[in-house]
């Protein structure tokens, strides 16, 4: 756990593997899964900084091995990198990927690409299911094809890449994306585990795949580089990662079916006592676990588990909405709140399809002494309170607690329309 950019506490639970019942350690790395994109994000930025790459320019420029395919959606519109790394660039692969041990038939990532050598469940080929641009949805394949694309310009793996720009600088000793079947792979590692707590196979997974998924990290170092990007955004004790960077990869960039927000760096949809928070997560079979951090003040925490889904879920769950209520942290709102008309709140009160996040879960909007509050299992997931309180602010902007985006509705005849979500000069409208 960090607070005010410094780590506070940290602690371990368990064992590295259960056929050896050796006990973990603040040292022990973790198999990551999707961790590794926000780590791609920031490479390519630092890349980008230092006049290697472009990351407005179509990424089929870059590519030397394999090409983006003919599509009816890129005609006229050819996808960026930046289009790759905040997932609208419309591609498919995304079902995240399988993991492959030792002895099994190891997919390149050309063959990946192309839908080779991939169980069942993800063995299509890359293609373009919209215009780049014009929607969001997360795809790992998009991160695959940042990987080629990085190796084909610079003529280094990415695990090299990341090294040399960000986990040698940051002094991460345990931290890599090199693979367990490759040399310099590191030697304190934790395997994973199925849901009877049986290892599985090696237990240690091998991801071709490595700029989605291929990260190996502790939460320390996680929380190491989250803070060096805290401290970036405030212009202050950053050394690997620009005031410049951070902003451009915490930047809120699509909103348009994307969860509520997403940036180049990870998830923007959460929200806390008012606090704006990125999720950076990874989940997969028999491994997983989150960074979460404001984007303010250095406040955050990172959890790493090697066990499956149904063992680690309810464990990190509990855990994360502990510490909410223990550390209480509570960022005071700067704008001014206006009593809402009683007008107004008679029409708004009901229940609605999911405006907020887009994930299914209804939006209940009740009041409670004199005051609204809005209602959703995506509040309860993250602090462990399904309500949270709606305050009124200038401008018929609405503004709650526990969400990032501010809302403005629009009602004709009594009835509540559309909302607007508005954050970081991006605005979508949602019918309700």
């Amino acid at each position: 756990m960090f607070e005010d950019y410094k780590i506070v506490y940290t602690n371990q639970f368990g064992v590295k593997s259960t056929i050896t019942n050796e006990m973990l350690d603040e040292n022990t790395a973790f198999s990551t899964a999707s961790i590794a994109k926000p780590i791609t994000a920031i490479l390519c930025h630092i890349l980008e900084e230092k006049g290697l790459i472009n990351l407005d320019d179509p990424i089929d420029n870059y590519l030397k091995r394999w090409k983006l395919p003919k599509s009816k959606f890129t005609e006229n519109n050819n996808p960026t990198w930046k289009q790759l790394l905040n997932h609208t660039a419309g591609i498919n692969q995304n079902n995240g990927f399988a993991d492959f041990y030792e002895g099994d038939t190891i997919p390149t990532i050309k063959e990946s690409l192309m839908g080779q050598k991939l169980p069942r469940n993800n063995n299509t080929a890359i293609d373009f299911l919209f215009t780049p641009g014009s929607s969001w949805l997360y795809s790992g394949g998009g991160y695959v094809i940042i990987q080629m694309a990085l190796e084909d310009t610079l003529n280094k793996p990415i695990a090299e890449l990341a090294d040399e720009y960000i986990f040698s600088p940051m002094n991460l000793k345990n931290t890599t994306m090199i693979q367990p079947n490759e040399s310099r792979f590191l030697t304190n590692v934790a395997s994973v585990h199925d849901q009877t707590n049986k290892v599985i196979k090696t237990g240690l997974p091998i991801t071709p795949q490595v700029a989605p998924s291929g990260l190996w990290s502790t939460p320390t170092d996680l929380a190491k580089i989250t803070i060096e990007i805290q401290n970036a955004l405030r212009n202050k004790n950053d050394k690997v990662i620009s005031h410049n960077i951070a902003k451009k990869i915490m930047a809120v960039t699509a909103l348009k079916n994307a969860i509520g927000g997403w940036s180049y760096g990870g998830q923007r949809s959460f929200g806390f006592n008012n606090y704006d928070w990125v999720r950076f997560g990874g989940s997969n079979t028999g491994v997983g676990g989150d960074v979460y951090a404001t984007m303010t003040d250095g406040n955050g925490f990172a959890f790493l588990a090697n066990g499956e889904k149904p063992n680690r879920f309810p464990v990190i769950g509990h855990t994360m909405n502990k510490l909410l209520k223990i550390m209480n942290w509570d960022k005071k709102l700067n704008e001014e709140i206006l009593e809402i008309p009683a007008d107004l709140k008679e029409n708004l009160i009901g229940n609605y399809n999911d405006f907020l996040h887009g994930k299914g879960f209804d939006v209940g909007i009740i009041e409670k002494n004199n005051k609204l509050y809005a209602s959703s299992q995506f509040f309860e997931f993250f602090s462990g309170q399904k309500e949270s309180e709606m305050v009124y602010l200038k401008n018929g902007f609405f503004k709650i607690k526990d969400y990032p985006n501010l809302l403005k509705f629009k009602i004709i005849n009594g009835k509540p329309i559309s909302v607007t979500l508005i954050r970081d000069n991006n605005s979508i409208d949602v019918e309700l």
